[in-house]
């Protein structure tokens, strides 16, 4: 039976990354340095092209934060990247509490 987790993903943000960046290169690089669980580049609907950044989840903090602190301002395939915690997870953006009120109608505009 598995024991129960103590401690959740934790997101990290990779930026500056190359248009044409695949999964298992991002794997590669990052896996050196911590445990990777799950990767999603942001793409380009449209042109299926990276956007330049991708998001990260990680197994555990201390893996994050060595990635971070050995990854940040480094060269991937010509490019330097910015590598680091996601803000969500750090705790400095709060969440908004969900309501169960339905959607508020905006209120009507003045006729002149």
């Amino acid at each position: 039976m598995f024991s129960q987790i103590t401690e959740l993903m934790v997101k990290i943000f990779i930026g500056g990354l190359p248009d044409n960046i695949q999964e298992m290169d991002l794997a590669i690089l990052v896996s050196l340095h911590g445990r990777v669980e799950t990767i999603k580049i942001v793409r380009d609907r449209a042109t299926g092209r990276c956007k330049g950044y991708a998001f990260l989840e990680i197994y555990s903090l201390p893996d994050a934060k060595n990635i971070v602190s050995t990854l940040n301002g480094e060269t991937f395939k010509g490019n330097v990247i910015t590598v680091k915690i996601s803000e969500e997870e750090s705790g400095v953006q709060a969440a908004k509490p969900k309501t169960n009120q339905p959607f508020k109608s905006k209120r009507p505009r003045l006729q002149r």
